[in-house]
């Protein structure tokens, strides 16, 4: 490593976000600039624009509700895989207890 340690991960508000997007559309200011002066990632300052930008309608991909969406459903897949698991299990265990 140069010296540089690993930050900790943060999180911010829907609105933070929405204002530091705004911040970057402004004339005059980069992505760049925006997360220097906020001292925030660079590539997460770029995220929050592309995403806003597919929420908006301006560029392919999935809208934050289908991306909300998305991880609901796949944590609850988990879930019901897990569920489905111990059911299995339980039943082998009582076929061998009733022979």
């Amino acid at each position: 490593t140069m010296g540089r340690t690993k930050r900790p991960r943060r999180s911010f508000t829907k609105e933070f976000k929405t204002e530091v997007v705004e911040l970057v559309r402004q004339p005059g200011n980069s992505a760049a600039s925006v997360a220097r002066d906020l001292d925030l990632t660079e590539t997460a300052v770029r995220a929050w624009v592309k995403q806003a930008d597919i929420d908006k309608g301006d560029r392919e991909g999935l809208t934050s509700v289908q991306l909300a969406e998305l991880t609901r459903l796949r944590q609850e897949n988990r879930v019901l895989r897990e569920e489905r698991d111990i059911l299995k299990r339980a039943t082998v265990f009582f076929a061998r207890e009733i022979r």
